[in-house]
């Protein structure tokens, strides 16, 4: 299992996690909207081990996270990051934020 992360640096990091086939594509439903932005998602491919390791760290440091996509969620929730309740489905595709 592989996703995409991308660490954006600003007055606190901010760790974007995506699932690779959703980089692109954007999802509305109701007067929601998801835009999975290339600009903002687009980073390196990773396996489950490895982004787990790197979402621990940056959850020590004090990071905001932004997750969409089945395989980014479940990542998310192993690492202890997000509960499953805390995750918003637009068109199926389910996203969440971590604000620590």
């Amino acid at each position: 299992m592989q996703v995409l992360i991308r660490i954006h640096e600003a007055y606190r990091k901010i760790v974007a996690v995506c699932d690779p086939e959703l980089l692109g594509k954007k999802f509305e439903e109701g007067n929601l909207q998801l835009e999975i932005n290339e600009r903002f998602y687009n980073g390196k491919k990773i396996d489950e081990k490895s982004a787990i390791k790197i979402l621990k760290k940056a959850q020590a440091e004090d990071a905001c996270f932004n997750f969409v996509g089945e395989k980014s969620i479940k990542i998310a929730i192993k690492a202890g990051i997000i509960d499953k309740e805390c995750v918003l489905r637009i068109q199926g595709i389910p996203h969440a934020l971590a604000l620590l």
